[in-house]
């Protein structure tokens, strides 16, 4: 009921607008709000005048004398274009969006305030370096002037009849780790899954399900071991399993999932050794969840003797993935894991205590309260143990603290905004080695033509055990030893084959002497790239773009022919119009593009594989857990190996099914049937996957009230590209950016994104990239022709 009286709570704001149309008030505000791209506006704490040139896409260049006033006019030109976005940012992992949204963000406000995120901002901060706590403040100082003088907030500050809070330096930390949450926080699942799996199947087949490698990173890895190896199929454990199961498990929803979607991204680097005159080259698109508006803000600076361009993240003054005259630098996430469920043994004589290295030790408790709008506050009790919180679900009934990075304040801080000023990669590698912050890969080229690689982040060194299942630390025999040196981790400078590639995937064998993860992406995305940079004769900005737009799918090949193997002229015979769907796989030219016809049905045909073989192998899983689930990236490697060696005594469902050739035709047609349903107004013969992969980039509103989604959100575009794809797009998923750079031309560097640079659906630059975007058509990276001039002044008062 709370949650329908706060959909009413919209539904009445947007009524009260309604009247307001018809008055020419919302008109009138939105027009007010709109950004200001001209004249002058004065600035707190501002020293010396600040220049912002705007070009066709409201890209800003801001001209200052020195690097504070250039942070100050970075958040005020943030806010001026994304502060419902910022605000949205820092509430959500400050456990504050129930105060806006009622009831139904109750749940995420819990989860945010049993970790403590506000409590790691607020410690980060004052551990800061004085120079970057000096940035932050200014920084927040850009943003409150906007806050404080502009004429009309955004809409939504007035649909949901609030306004924001001044911004303060905590707040930039929140945002970070927002973005440390969304790259790191999916470990748990992994954790949990694993730790079911232990408690309820053999470990041969634990070892078959969950291996770390697939046949493309065996190639790039030149087949050096890995941690978790392919295995031979475990024959009498799995037949085992199978004798135990009911029928009913594969009806069960959810029991397994694919992990296509992992934030992830693609980079590379080129040195000069394969160019035509010697220039390194940089690529980047970064592939997260993608919303209206886009997760990165493009900005070019110039202060003193910087000049960069790129992204930065609202509510951060760093630039993530960019370029100043000397380097150019990108990222991708690294994969790893990074967190560690605690095996938490209570004191059966008193729950309020738990075991640690010599006794029993209570519980730290602190109360927070969760103001809910229209209707009731929550107050929650969070338990706190030197490892971490109490996590608020319990493991296989079993109490776990959460043991993360990114609820150590030591592992956080902002030394990544000091790349923007590094000329080498000796200075660059220790800046990026030093950043706290989410675990990424880095890559840099630099303008004499070499390129490197290295991480950024705290990397754990595990004692006891592999952080793979959850265990007790309360006799100090599992734990951590703190932290890999930063000048110990990984790099690779100007290697001599001249190419760098980073897909998320696994960089590490089982000689590298440290546990870094799991479950990196498939290889697919870093064999392609790696294929394609030694076949393409020049190696330029533009054909480096074109590679980011390579929608080839060998991927997906496995499962054209193993259902072309089971399309017989016996089961035409039976069944004709199976002849037709043989026609239709056979079209499938091994492209996910728009036109690409077969496509669709062979994504849904490995869906519909994975679920029916996996299930009935753990059922037992789901008996233990009921919110279980398989989820693996490398589920591929166990799967085809089943579906090509077709083991009869593990053949799913044989009271239905003869051999796996006529299961396999099952579930093909299955698949078939689904898409049908799916789409019923699409002619199956006509069904392209443009048809299916279709952009649904949405504003935090339209979820809600999807009327509103005609004016708020992006179009729904046809898409090429998937997640087995270089081109990686999905319907909210895919590319949030694509960059491509040499630092010595900077000039010709190519950034493009979804949606625009504002978040104000009247302005012209809200959507104005977007077609770019969809289209593959490339934008400069710097600021083109003025076309509006901002000059921001020192505040003239008696405060400066």
């Amino acid at each position: 009921m709370k949650k329908i009286r706060s959909i009413v709570l919209y539904l009445t704001a947007f009524a009260s607008l309604t009247v307001l149309i018809g008055l020419g008030g919302t008109y009138w505000l939105l027009q007010e709000s709109m950004p200001k791209l001209d004249g002058e506006i004065e600035l707190t704490g501002l020293v010396e005048p600040v220049t912002v040139d705007s070009d066709e896409f409201g890209i800003p260049a801001v001209h200052a004398e020195n690097r504070l006033d250039a942070i100050r006019a970075l958040g005020y030109l943030s806010a001026r274009d994304r502060i419902f976005q910022m605000d949205l940012m820092r509430r959500k992992t400050a456990g504050r969006l129930a105060e806006i949204f009622g009831e139904m963000a109750v749940s995420s406000d819990t989860r945010a305030r049993t970790l403590g995120f506000n409590q790691v901002a607020e410690k980060t901060v004052t551990q800061l370096p004085r120079r970057h706590k000096r940035f932050l403040d200014a920084y927040a100082e850009g943003v409150n002037s906007y806050i404080e003088q502009t004429n009309a907030l955004t809409f939504e500050f007035s649909v949901l009849n609030y306004r924001p809070s001044p911004w303060q330096a905590e707040d930039s930390i929140l945002v970070m780790l927002g973005m440390f949450d969304t790259l790191t926080g999916w470990t748990e699942r992994e954790e949990r899954m694993l730790s079911v799996m232990e408690k309820t199947l053999p470990p041969d087949l634990i070892a078959f399900l969950t291996p770390d490698t697939d046949r493309f990173t065996e190639q790039l890895q030149d087949y050096r071991e890995s941690s978790r190896p392919a295995r031979p199929i475990p024959l009498a454990s799995m037949t085992a399993a199978l004798d135990q199961y009911s029928p009913d498990a594969l009806k069960v929803a959810g029991a397994v999932q694919l992990h296509d979607t992992l934030p992830g991204s693609n980079a590379w680097a080129v040195s000069g050794k394969k160019t035509q005159d010697g220039r390194a080259i940089l690529a980047n698109d970064m592939h997260l969840g993608i919303t209206v508006p886009n997760l990165w803000y493009r900005i070019e600076i110039h202060y003193a003797e910087t000049h960069a361009s790129g992204v930065m993240l609202p509510g951060v003054p760093i630039i993530i993935a960019g370029s100043n005259k000397h380097l150019a630098w990108g990222a991708t996430n690294l994969s790893g894991d990074f967190l560690d469920l605690v095996s938490l043994e209570i004191n059966p004589d008193n729950s309020n205590e738990y075991r640690v290295d010599g006794g029993w030790q209570r519980f730290e408790q602190r109360r927070e309260i969760i103001a809910v709008k229209g209707g009731d506050s929550r107050e929650i009790t969070v338990k706190q143990t030197e490892w971490g919180p109490v996590a608020t679900e319990p493991l296989i009934d079993n109490l776990v603290a959460v043991r993360w990075t990114a609820l150590d304040p030591n592992a956080i801080n902002i030394e990544l905004i000091d790349l923007e000023q590094n000329r080498t990669l000796e200075q660059a590698i220790p800046t990026i080695n030093q950043s706290g912050g989410p675990q990424l890969n880095f890559l840099l080229a630099d303008k004499t033509g070499r390129v490197a690689w290295t991480l950024m982040g705290r990397i754990p060194k595990r004692y006891g055990n592999d952080g793979s299942v959850s265990r007790s630390w309360a006799d100090g025999s599992v734990g951590w030893n703190g932290y890999l040196a930063p000048e110990s981790l990984p790099r690779t400078i100007d290697p001599p084959e001249g190419i760098l590639v980073s897909a998320n995937d696994r960089r590490f064998g089982k000689d590298y002497p440290h546990i870094i993860g799991r479950q990196f992406a498939n290889g697919y995305r870093a064999y392609r790239i790696t294929e394609r940079l030694g076949e393409i004769e020049i190696l330029n900005e533009q054909t480096m773009f074109a590679l980011q737009l390579d929608s080839r799918s060998e991927f997906y090949q496995f499962y054209q022919q193993l259902a072309l193997s089971v399309l017989t002229p016996k089961n035409f015979e039976q069944e004709p119009e199976l002849t037709e769907l043989r026609g239709h796989l056979q079209a499938w030219d091994g492209n996910a593009d728009r036109d690409s016809l077969g496509f669709a049905l062979l994504v849904e045909f490995r869906k519909q594989l994975a679920h029916s073989v996996f299930a009935p192998f753990i059922s037992a899983c789901r008996k233990s857990d009921k919110k279980f689930n398989y989820s693996w990236t490398y589920i591929d490697t166990p799967l085809q190996r089943l579906l090509t060696e077709k083991p009869a005594e593990l053949l799913p469902d044989p009271a239905r099914f003869q051999d796996w050739d006529t299961f396999i035709l099952n579930q093909l047609k299955k698949s078939l049937g689904r898409l049908k349903n799916l789409y019923p107004e699409a002619s199956f013969p006509e069904l392209t996957w443009g048809k299916i992969n279709r952009a649904q980039y949405r504003h935090p509103f339209s979820r809600v009230l999807p009327w509103v989604g005609r004016f708020l959100d992006m179009p729904t575009d046809p898409l090429s590209g998937c997640p087995y794809c270089v081109r990686v797009a999905g319907p909210d998923f895919g590319a949030s950016e694509r960059l491509v750079v040499s630092p010595r031309h900077i000039d010709e560097g190519i950034l493009h994104m979804p949606g625009g640079q504002s978040s104000h659906p009247l302005s012209p630059h809200y959507r104005d990239q977007q077609a770019y975007w969809v289209e593959g058509l490339p934008i400069p990276l710097q600021a083109g022709k003025t076309e509006h001039r901002l000059i921001l002044q020192p505040r003239r008062d008696s405060e400066q």
